[in-house]
């Protein structure tokens, strides 16, 4: 291959650090800035999408929308681009209309600018690939509930090598936030309320995408969940100690296990000070303190909403010097705020060196990508005849449905193998939309088109259930919107006509109030949507056995009905393949082994629900108020048609070095007539501290598929800097006291427990401290 003498960042045998260092030297101040900004060339959303509600700020986007919309791809990148904006995630088309579009969108880049240097594609993927007949997996509340890392890498590889195939190279997921209020509508993109089990299942989906080529993007930094009310983009009143000790450690997780390439920034303000405002966030503790080296990109017009929402810059030119001083490399979904930073720097507003800083990290994913090589070419970097929604991909996206959903109470009837009569109803019941998140495809962009069907075959509950059992009847009953009763006589007297009632309840995803769940789509409080409740209230008063299926995008309180249901179940939002996974669970063919990565509230109203409470959040402050706070089912809870018991907790030492470490090991044993999985979960807790800190934390977990009769031994090693937190001074240490080591299948039931003790000093520990809890499973085929 013949490399061109005046443009030597082309050779591929230079390190990717001194191609970039060669193109930024060889590039003008404006084509420098390019590389920053972005271009939504196929955005239609100001056309059909816009909320008419006028409780919605809408003045702002359609100032973003129309800036944004200005300039024409030929005309953004006249110096170059940065990123080329959703070019498969728009509008619905074919693989092969894709294909065409991305190689189109490249040559135009090419074309237009003196360089020559091709733009990055980045799309959404937070529940798959997010384009017209890609496979829609389970959404990340229900990656969650898995508690199975590996099957997470191996969906998020999956994943990755689907986008690559087809041209795209950078993919904005996961979501790290930390669930606080279950309220915010986008509790569903999440993967539950713990920052340890959020960490490591976000660090394998991290090593799943970044494996297949394609740059994972951690979202969003930070602080993003804990809203006020839990309404979306709403201030966060923080203190910096819970940033540190529950906010951040995922996404420093992400970084230090997995090497995450990009970061998102979080639309929220933290006590004032938005994150795209903020220099300790993106610089300090970022790059200085975690050593980041990648690129950090803006949430979708977050750099001109600190003009028009957070009103902390005057306009959106000096929004961008704003941001870019911040640590914002790259402005998405376009070029708005970055647009006058070559004004800026002429008028000595900015400095050169933040264009290059930024500059630099860009080329350098460009150079890592293979972008800059000498033989690239648009038609190079995709693949024809790519099928996204494969067999393969379906048994993947399957076998995670089954893993999540959770049995909450196996009740009177279940499983229904010997039930005669069955009537299903309720407005999840035979909708497949009801199966998908906000991020899907279906639910994200085919609402504005739905004349194109959903572009893959998803099945709903009733059809599974039919595959399932022999006698079904079915009334729909309500809708998951609305206050429309109508439909309550003709499914009570089906209700009634049958031996088993099954109510399909919960949420329908979409964006901003046109959903219950997802992204805008925030609760005033955790009752059932619409009259869904009432719904089941009027089933249960037949008298006949009713199980109550939630499919559901966050906790809704069952506490009215749970002690009247002949079952409950708990499917959070399973995917493409989720409805023959909860029929599967109803009729006993799976058994059940999905976990709440958060709890289910008793009460509607029950705030904070999370179980990192301190004492004076907990059940132990009883008496103090009137408000309960026990939950209905706490986290890591999960029922099964198999037993399990886990006993025999032996530490390796009674003490350990405030720098030491230590083993745990429990047996588990499959003490029931069918095959299973448990999860065993460590959580330790901090018997006197500094500060008032959660009761426990979870610090470890294993998946552990037994037989009957078979046991195993589970061994955590667990080093003191995992008992590690932000003390009176905001620094972090591990200290000397007691610790007791608990274990068992939830955050409630942990009969295995001990007490450790850590001597010596008072240890400060930074970035380089132990942030896992290796595991080993020494399985036992000749049982107890």
């Amino acid at each position: 291959m013949s490399i061109s003498t005046d443009r030597p960042w082309r050779d591929p045998a230079l390190p990717a650090a001194e191609r970039a260092g060669l193109l930024l030297a060889a590039m003008t101040l404006e084509e420098k800035i390019a590389q920053l900004g972005s271009r939504w060339a196929g955005n239609d959303m100001a056309d059909h999408e816009l909320p008419e509600d006028e409780t919605i700020n809408v003045a702002p986007m359609e100032d973003v929308f129309s800036v944004g919309g200005s300039l024409s791809l030929e005309d953004a990148s006249r110096d170059g681009l940065g990123h080329l904006t959703r070019v498969w995630g728009s509008y619905p088309q074919t693989v092969e209309q894709g294909i065409a579009e991305v190689v189109r969108q490249h040559e135009v880049v090419l074309k237009e600018s003196r360089l020559g240097v091709p733009a990055l594609v980045h799309e959404e993927c937070l529940t798959g690939f997010t384009t017209y007949g890609a496979t829609v997996y389970p959404a990340s509340i229900a990656w969650g509930a898995t508690f199975d890392p590996s099957l997470v890498e191996r969906m998020a590889a999956a994943i990755g090598r689907d986008m690559a195939a087809v041209g795209v190279h950078q993919g904005l997921s996961p979501v790290l936030d930390v669930v606080r209020d279950y309220r915010w509508g986008r509790v569903e993109e999440t993967m539950g309320e713990d920052p340890y089990l959020v960490g490591i299942l976000g660090s394998a989906y991290v090593r799943g995408l970044q494996s297949a080529g394609v740059i994972a993007t951690l979202k969003h930094f930070a602080g993003y969940s804990a809203s006020r009310a839990g309404r979306n983009h709403g201030p966060v009143s923080m203190g910096r100690r819970e940033l540190l000790d529950i906010i951040l450690p995922t996404f420093e997780t992400a970084i230090a296990t997995a090497g995450a390439r990009s970061v998102m920034s979080s639309y929220a303000d933290l006590d004032g000070l938005p994150a795209s405002a903020d220099p300790w966030l993106f610089t300090d503790v970022l790059r200085d303190e975690w050593g980041f080296e990648g690129t950090v990109v803006s949430d979708y017009w977050a750099v001109p909403f600190l003009a028009s929402m957070h009103r902390v810059a005057a306009d959106n030119a000096d929004a961008g010097v704003v941001a870019l001083t911040a640590g914002t490399d790259v402005e998405l979904p376009d070029t708005i705020g970055y647009l006058s930073l070559l004004d800026k720097v002429k008028a000595g507003e900015v400095s050169e060196e933040l264009i290059d800083r930024a500059a630099r990290r860009v080329l350098l994913q460009k150079a890592e990508l293979g972008l800059l090589d000498e033989d690239w070419t648009p038609e190079g970097s995709v693949q024809s005849g790519v099928d996204l929604d494969s067999a393969a991909n379906r048994s993947l996206a399957g076998e995670l449905a089954e893993k999540s959903v959770v049995l909450l109470d196996a009740g009177s009837v279940l499983p229904l193998s010997g039930a005669a009569k069955v009537a299903v109803v309720g407005p999840c019941a035979d909708d497949p939309r009801t199966l998908m998140g906000c991020y899907a495809f279906p639910n994200h962009v085919l609402p504005r088109y739905p004349e194109r069907g959903p572009g893959i075959s998803v099945a709903s509950p009733l059809d599974a259930l039919r595959n399932e059992l022999a006698d079904i009847s079915y009334a729909k009953g309500c809708e998951v919107i609305g206050d429309d009763r109508s439909g309550f006589a003709a499914a009570v007297a089906a209700a009634q006509d049958s031996d088993v009632c099954v109510a399909f309840v919960g949420d329908l995803s979409g964006l901003f109030g046109h959903g219950t769940s997802g992204e805008g789509c925030d609760a005033e409080d955790l009752r059932l949507p619409g009259v869904q409740g009432e719904l089941l209230e009027a089933l249960l008063d037949t008298g006949r056995p009713v199980v109550v299926v939630v499919v559901s995008g966050r906790p809704y309180a069952l506490g009215l009905f749970a002690d009247r249901a002949a079952g409950l179940v708990q499917a959070f939002i399973p995917g493409q393949e989720g409805a023959a996974a909860i029929a599967g669970v109803l009729s006993g063919r799976i058994v059940p082994s999905g976990k709440l990565p958060v709890q289910i509230p008793r009460h509607v109203g029950g705030q904070p629900g999370t179980y990192l409470q301190p004492a004076l959040g907990s059940v132990e402050s009883a008496g103090i108020s009137g408000l309960e706070t026990q939950p209905l089912y706490p986290f890591g809870y999960g029922a099964s048609y198999t037993d399990f018991t886990i006993a025999d907790l032996r530490l390796s030492v009674p003490e350990i070095g405030t720098d030491g470490e230590f083993t745990a090991t429990v047996r588990v044993a499959n003490t029931g007539d069918r095959g299973g999985d448990e999860v065993v979960q460590l959580y330790l807790r901090d018997v006197v501290a500094r500060v008032a800190r959660p009761l426990k934390l979870l610090t470890g977990f294993a998946r552990v598929s037994l037989e009957p009769g078979q046991a195993a031994d589970v061994t955590f090693r667990v080093h003191a800097d995992r008992t590690a937190y932000t003390g009176p001074d905001l620094r972090r240490i591990v200290e000397p006291g007691d610790v007791e080591v608990m274990v068992g299948t939830s955050s409630l039931d942990l009969p295995c427990r001990a007490m450790l003790r850590l001597t010596g000093d008072v240890r400060v520990v930074g970035h380089d401290r132990v942030l896992t809890t290796p595991v080993t499973i020494s399985n036992d085929p000749g049982g107890g």
